[in-house]
């Protein structure tokens, strides 16, 4: 780790222009990021001798820009844009102790289970977005499989497609998730709202270059049979046939656990930020509770869902939130220096009592914001 945990924003961010989509200049942040490292001292995180990880889930434009599909406006109205602006001078600041960067990325196509083009009722019509279906729904044949996408799934026929679909809505059930929810078609692959925000794609960026280290990119929500609110783990993992569709991503679990501490923001706070570090904290519990305490949440760099006279999940966010903080996890700004001593310290909220787990049942007042 370089000698200084406190660096100074380098002179071409511009927090004016984190809530925009542009292009970044990667030949001209190289050789900054060269320059800056040489200036300051600062070393390649192979030599690092406390490892540092921030994960950053879904800094998308489809979450984070204005007027996107799935915009996470927080209570202010513009939280995930006000996010991204500490976010990306979060990372400046603390170029020299951020070991890694991980960016997870909600990646879509057409062709999913939670997309309308999937379903269809007995006129042919398509569910709007938003449609809860339940277990009834599929039984009754209110909705069933779409049987001209059949052909995009070779593996299966149009009646194994429609058992199949059947057994993913009781799954969902019988494990206290939520409903199927049809989403409005959003981080589509190959689309802008798929990319990184601009602004934090830059950071990174220049992170990689100053501390000679690759950004590391965890794709989520691609399956097109299940869905994958928490970037650790998908809703459903086997078939009809008890066939594995699905797995956890354990390669990712025992990366995190290995670093000396995993820094965590992105987007919602209230959902796939929440569910992320739910399942992270389920893991560490059968691991080892103690693991809990290398674990901190940025909390001014992620916002809750909030729809403004429909619904505001502030108080559920902020409540999962002080449940993590009960189980050793650490809430920090991100004005906090990431010194040695933070690291090592306990927080205060640690005495926190626990409260209830996450609800994750469908229909409940938690809600997810995305597949």
């Amino acid at each position: 780790m370089s000698i200084l945990t406190q660096l100074p924003i380098p002179p071409f961010f511009e927090a004016q222009k984190v809530g925009e989509v542009w292009r970044v200049p990667y030949q001209e942040r190289a050789i900054a990021a060269k320059a800056w490292a040489h200036q300051y001292n600062i070393s390649p995180a192979s030599e690092d001798r406390l490892r540092i990880c921030l994960l950053a889930i879904d800094v998308q434009n489809t979450f984070c820009i204005p007027h996107f599909e799935l915009f996470v406006g927080g209570r202010s109205g513009m939280g995930a844009v006000e996010d991204n602006v500490r976010l990306c001078e979060f990372i400046y600041r603390n170029l020299g102790s951020i070991t890694q960067i991980i960016a997870t990325m909600d990646t879509h196509t057409a062709m999913q289970i939670f997309h309308a083009v999937f379903w269809v009722n007995a006129a042919g019509e398509h569910p709007p977005a938003m449609t809860m279906i339940s277990v009834e729904d599929v039984e009754q044949g209110v909705w069933r499989v779409n049987p001209a996408i059949a052909p995009q799934f070779p593996q299966r026929s149009l009646e194994e497609l429609q058992a199949y679909a059947l057994h993913y809505v009781r799954q969902l059930s019988q494990h206290g998730k939520f409903l199927l929810t049809i989403w409005p078609y959003h981080a589509m692959l190959g689309g802008i709202g798929h990319a990184l925000v601009s602004a934090f794609e830059e950071a990174c960026f220049f992170h990689s270059m100053a501390r000679q280290t690759q950004t590391k990119f965890e794709i989520k929500g691609d399956n097109p049979l299940t869905e994958n609110y928490s970037v650790l783990k998908p809703e459903v993992l086997v078939d009809e046939k008890a066939g594995a569709i699905a797995q956890k991503n354990s390669p990712l679990i025992a990366a995190l656990l290995d670093f000396d501490a995993v820094v965590i923001a992105g987007q919602a706070k209230s959902h796939c930020v929440a569910w992320t570090i739910d399942d992270l904290l389920t893991e560490i519990q059968l691991k080892d509770p103690a693991l809990a305490q290398k674990v901190y949440l940025l909390e001014d760099c992620s916002s809750p869902v909030v729809v403004p006279g429909v619904v505001d999940f502030t108080a559920a966010a902020d409540a999962a939130f002080q449940r993590f903080a009960a189980a050793g996890m650490h809430i920090i700004q991100s004005t906090h220096p990431l010194t040695p001593q933070l690291i090592s310290a306990r927080p205060l909220l640690q005495q926190v009592k626990p409260g209830p787990p996450l609800d994750r049942a469908g229909g409940s007042e938690f809600q997810p914001h995305s597949p």
